[in-house]
């Protein structure tokens, strides 16, 4: 946990708030290094088997704090090092959460605007109320979308549709968004939706999220033989073990399932 994150884990779903609710949760570089410090955190957290991203006061996330960032240029940060495996510190905050081996789940409301757009992108699935304003909002500053949002938005928003939203900086709604890719459906209360949905999700097999998960970042890359490889891969690594027969016996009990990590 850091000044700008907060953490708290209960029955394997860890809760992660963004907690710069006085500035709707711009990103500054204290929140990009507790962001990426809270994600290697959970990578090494035992028993984990969902997450809840949100945003703490009016807004899940204005994007780049313009003010705090102006500095940047002036030190010796380097955007070509790659600090986390494939990905820069900015970009790690956003693809941090596909790359994470548990399902992510943001929940949405007020502002996502420009790199909070990109974070809530890096999750598996968003749920957003439906008046939440969000918008590709880099070109505003004449700049692009560079914290993972190219790598994490194919196959999941129409080219044709992004490319206009990134040419333009307009703004749309939670609504459009579920049309556009972006959001998975709407609520009017998304955190307590994203927990309800997280809770659901660390009741099942812990080992078969797991491999759902990296089947589903597999399949983005759009090699069926590689996906149907490692299907029958992950499938054969799956059947017999105590976590599966326990999934079957519980089902077949109508029981909570007791599950070993």
């Amino acid at each position: 946990m850091t000044d700008r994150v907060r953490l708290t884990l209960e029955a394997g779903v860890a809760d992660v708030r963004l907690s710069r609710a006085d500035k709707m949760n711009a990103l500054d570089p204290s929140m990009i290094e507790g962001i990426a410090a809270v994600i290697d955190q959970l990578v090494a957290t035992p028993g984990l088997r969902a997450v809840v991203l949100s945003g703490e006061g009016r807004a899940f996330c204005a994007g780049l704090d313009m003010m705090s960032m102006a500095g940047l240029a002036a030190t010796d940060f380097d955007i070509m090092a790659r600090t986390h495996g494939p990905a820069n510190v900015f970009q790690q905050v956003c693809w941090g959460w596909r790359s994470l081996p548990v399902p992510v789940i943001a929940a949405v409301h007020g502002v996502a605007f420009g790199g909070g757009l990109q974070l809530m992108s890096g999750a598996d699935v968003c749920i957003a109320r439906p008046d939440t304003r969000l918008s590709v909002m880099e070109m505003k500053w004449g700049i692009v979308p560079d914290m993972a949002g190219f790598a994490l938005w194919p196959r999941r928003v129409r080219d044709d549709v992004l490319r206009e939203l990134v040419y333009t900086a307009r703004e749309f709604s939670g609504e459009e968004a579920v049309g556009f890719g972006f959001v998975t459906r709407t609520a009017d209360d998304p955190r307590a939706e994203s927990l309800a949905l997280a809770r659901g999700i660390a009741s099942r097999n812990p080992e078969a999220i797991r491999a759902a998960k990296r089947l589903a970042n597999l399949s983005v890359s759009g090699n069926a033989e590689a996906v149907l490889l490692a299907e029958s891969r992950e499938q054969g690594t799956l059947i017999g073990r105590s976590n599966q027969m326990e999934a079957v016996a519980a089902g077949m009990q109508k029981r909570a399932a007791r599950f070993e990590d």
